[in-house]
């Protein structure tokens, strides 16, 4: 039979095959064992990115495996809201038509979102299916569907009920484009800046200098602070100094928090728009001096200068400065600088009334992760995790955005503050009925908190007939907790600590039993792929070039635990290269004449499946240890190294044997379980493979995701080490056989395995030397071989060999030669080569010595 190449129509076609099938939907079977596994939803405004990619091809090999492997599998899709990214796109496009959002107000802007979410929001999902992703689609959950608007309120009220919620004034993060931010939200960015010394005049004559890389903030500036201990300032403590400009006076006080290396000595304490100056300012009773609004604009604080944005202001207040002698000096000044994770404009500390989640929700996670109840892959993790969450901070869930689920509190104008349970129609406390609902909405994160479990149905019951909210009644309790959460490091503390506090707090039970955290994508040179730097890789146009399989694949050989991925294009190419094997594998046996058959009686058929039932063992091992690249290796090296490389080698000295139908029949077999293993890995070449040798199509006959994944695990040792004598045996010879470059009529093999007839008429016919025997001893005037299972003896009577020893012989001393010229022992080049020089060097040393080595191991079997 031969059937033509696969390609991506193909992939298409065979996913709408599967999808309305429903075989990527929750199995009704409730006697099976449960596995669920939560996509992290991307944002609603996303483009599939390399991290999806590899998240997604790791949980989808997961998922398939365990769907084979006789488990009721979840796997649940969804997309998250994306308070800020989203409301972002909508302004824009609003603001492209000259109307600013509060021209229209808050309901008609989020009425807007909807409509872009309904229509352009979600192609994600959609090119999700390009990479083969089997999740349970008619599950797709929205983090503001019906549903989950309820668990958020349901969780919100529970937190708020006993006191773990609260509104108070902090200082916080603040961008003064996307208002507050969590700790975890604030990137830091590596920034040459200016380190401006200012000359403060003292009220009792002389000056102190201070140092800072903010010079525009000095006008909220109460206090200088010098170190107790500091020779240099002792006598000024409690003294008064004159703020530039303004000459307001400011006390000087004392606090062991400075550092008298840095700088002058002296610093400034400004504690509305420094984290650090506020805790100070809190310890020496200091009023914070808050000079700019939430929009970053100076005010009257500042003097001349209100109205201007602060980092606009910057360079003129610098300049007032000079002009007034009030700049001692300015250094360049390398230091990090903390920025918006969204928009990426600096980040300014400021003091602001929000509500938090106070820290002690987390106290039941915690105790439950140090008693082992999850366990983090790989394990190292578990310490970053610990460190984190023993320096937890409240946690600022307030955002001041439209675009959310907005946060379920009501005050009445008596200012009692209430979370309702449905809409409400009065103040619990006092009946009044003049009722306000908190502006604010909630951060994205802390619906996304509740993932594991809110898709399950938390807090929903009722509705699950409703269109839109798709999940079992019974799914809290058969799916929760999940069985393991895939995911990238780097969302460790914004999701996945979030989502272990969440669940043990509101359902007392810690989310998932198994946390893999993979590492990043980089490009091929190991650098952070950034559009910046112009090396961003898209998945999509890697499956338009290379297919779905072969990046599926190559990102699972490079998994590697806690090491980043670096995605060289060469294994890519490899992983190609590897699909086309197994299509010419598959072509090759089609083309036999083949016996069906369930045993295996001929030795070649039982040795491949030993071969098959040893991969079997690791594959399964590797996968159940989420270690994805010794899974993919492993099925690699049986496909190519093993099976394409030897056994379809093998098959060929039967041909044209009565025993061919056999043993064609039984590799086909073999052939086929191992698209089994492989199934999960490459989802769409294994059905058409397994399609076209069941001589079938999909559409009429069962698809390979239905079929029970290999377990027997069962090898025979014998018939192993057999074949691999006759492995080792047949290298031998064709290596003999090049080195002498003569025709040989026999050979004898040594080794304590014994080996049958039909193996040394094997050995016979694909060495093309006719008589192949057995002996105990190395026969007189005999060239050897030995390798690790036994020695092959070919016998030199009449051969002439002193020329190929000559040859040898010069070659060695060419090779030494060049050796000698890389000049790597003379120590004075040594020391002043350059590194990549010296490095190319020793490659080629290396080489020299392997070629040499090969070299005298041939001299060695011609003269000893």
């Amino acid at each position: 039979m031969n059937f033509p190449p696969f390609d991506s129509a193909l992939e298409k076609h065979y996913y709408k095959i599967w999808q309305s099938r429903g075989h990527f939907e929750v199995d009704s079977d409730h006697s099976k064992p449960p596995f669920s596994i939560m996509m992290p939803p991307p944002n609603v405004t996303g483009r599939l990115h390399m991290g999806h990619a590899l998240t997604l091809s790791l949980q989808d090999i997961l998922v398939r495996f365990k769907r084979m492997d006789g488990y009721r599998v979840l796997y649940q899709p969804g997309l998250d809201h994306a308070g800020i990214a989203t409301q972002n796109v909508v302004e824009k496009q609003l603001l492209a038509q000259g109307v600013k959002k509060e021209q229209i107000g808050r309901e008609a802007f989020i009425q807007k979102v909807w409509e872009w979410k309904e229509a352009c929001g979600g192609q994600i999902l959609e090119q999700m299916q390009e990479l083969g992703v089997s999740c349970a689609w008619s599950r797709l959950r929205f983090s503001m569907d019906a549903g989950l608007e309820k668990a958020v309120k349901i969780a919100f009220k529970a937190w708020f009920d006993q006191g773990l919620i609260v509104q108070d004034t902090y200082m916080i993060n603040w961008c003064c484009k996307d208002g507050a931010l969590a700790d975890i939200e604030v990137e830091y960015e590596e920034e040459l800046g200016k380190l401006y010394y200012l000359r403060y005049p003292l009220e009792a004559g002389g000056e102190g200098v201070v140092a800072t890389t903010r010079p525009e903030t000095f006008f909220g500036d109460v206090a200088l602070m010098v170190h107790p201990e500091d020779e240099r300032y002792k006598h000024l403590i409690g003294q008064n100094a004159l703020l530039p400009l303004t000459q307001r006076p400011i006390p000087i006080i004392a606090d062991s928090y400075v550092d008298p290396s840095f700088g002058s000595g002296c610093v400034k304490v400004t504690p509305a728009h420094d984290l650090n100056d506020y805790g100070v300012g809190k310890r020496h009773n200091l009023t914070p001096l808050v000079i700019f609004n939430e929009q970053g604009v100076l005010n009257t604080h500042a003097g001349e200068f209100a109205g201007l944005d602060r980092l606009e202001a910057r360079p003129k207040i610098v300049k007032a400065l000079q002009e007034g002698g009030y700049i001692q000096e300015i250094r360049e000044h390398p230091h990090q600088v903390g920025v918006c994770y969204r928009c990426h404009n600096p980040i300014e500390p400021y003091i602001s009334k929000q509500w938090f989640v106070k820290q002690e929700v987390a106290k039941g996670s915690i105790e439950k992760m140090a008693q082992g109840l999850a366990q983090f892959f790989p394990p190292h993790w578990r310490n970053n995790y610990n460190a984190w969450m023993q320096e937890l901070r409240p946690w600022c869930i307030s955002r001041q955005l439209w675009w959310g689920h907005r946060i379920p509190v009501f005050t009445c104008a008596n200012k009692h503050q209430f979370v309702p349970q449905d809409a409400p129609t009065h103040c619990p406390t006092c009946g009044d009925t003049s009722l306000e609902q908190d502006p604010d909405v909630l951060d994205t994160w802390f619906s996304s908190g509740l993932w594991a479990f809110s898709t399950l149905g938390f807090g929903q019951e009722g509705l699950e007939g409703f269109e839109g909210v798709k999940f079992g009644a019974n799914d809290l309790k058969d799916f929760y907790p999940n069985s393991v959460l895939v995911t990238g490091f780097d969302i460790l503390f914004f999701w996945v600590a979030r989502m272990l506090l969440s669940g043990e707090s509101l359902l007392g039970a810690l989310p998932f039993k198994h946390i893999y955290l993979h590492a990043l994508v980089r490009d091929e040179k190991g650098e952070k792929m950034s559009k910046s730097k112009g090396n961003v890789i898209d998945p999509l146009e890697l499956i338009k070039t290379y297919g779905s399989d072969s990046v599926r694949f190559a990102l699972a050989m490079l998994c590697v635990q806690g090491r980043d991925l670096c995605l060289n294009p060469k294994v890519l190419e490899q992983a190609k290269h590897f699909s086309h094997k197994l299509y010419n594998a598959a072509l090759f046996l089609s083309a036999q004449t083949a016996q069906k058959t369930t045993g295996f009686s001929t030795s070649l058929g039982a040795y491949a499946k030993s071969r098959l039932n040893a991969t079997t063992k690791e594959v399964r091992h590797a996968l159940e240890l989420y270690r994805f690249n010794d899974a993919a290796t492993t099925l690699y090296r049986f496909f190519w190294g093993e099976f394409c490389d030897w056994v379809l080698e093998f098959s060929k000295a039967y041909k044209n044997s009565q025993e061919a139908p056999l043993v064609f029949g039984e590799l086909t077999s073999v052939f086929q379980g191992g698209l089994k293993l492989l199934h999960p890995f490459m989802p769409f070449i294994s059905e058409y493979l397994h399609q076209s040798l069941g001589k079938s199509a999909l559409e009429n006959s069962p698809s390979i995701m239905l079929s029970p994944y290999p377990k027997d695990t069962t090898q025979n040792a014998t018939l192993e080490a057999r074949f691999n004598l006759m492995k080792e045996s047949i290298t031998a010879l064709r290596r003999l056989k090049i080195l002498l470059n003569a025709p040989l009529e026999s050979a004898t093999i040594e080794s304590p395995t014994p080996l049958e007839v039909e193996d040394l008429q094997c050995i016979s016919k694909l060495s093309k030397i006719p008589n192949i025997s057995t002996t105990q001893s190395k026969p007189p005037k005999a060239i050897s071989d030995r390798g690790e299972l036994g020695v092959v003896h070919v016998s030199l009577e009449g051969v002439d060999v002193s020329g190929l020893v000559k040859r040898l012989k010069a070659q060695l001393e060419k090779l030494q030669k060049e050796q000698t010229k890389l000049n790597l022992d003379n120590p004075q080049f040594l020391a002043k080569a350059p590194k990549a020089l010296l490095e190319s060097l020793q490659e080629r040393n290396k080489t020299l010595l392997e070629k040499q080595a090969q070299v005298q191991k041939e001299l060695f079997m011609l003269e000893g």
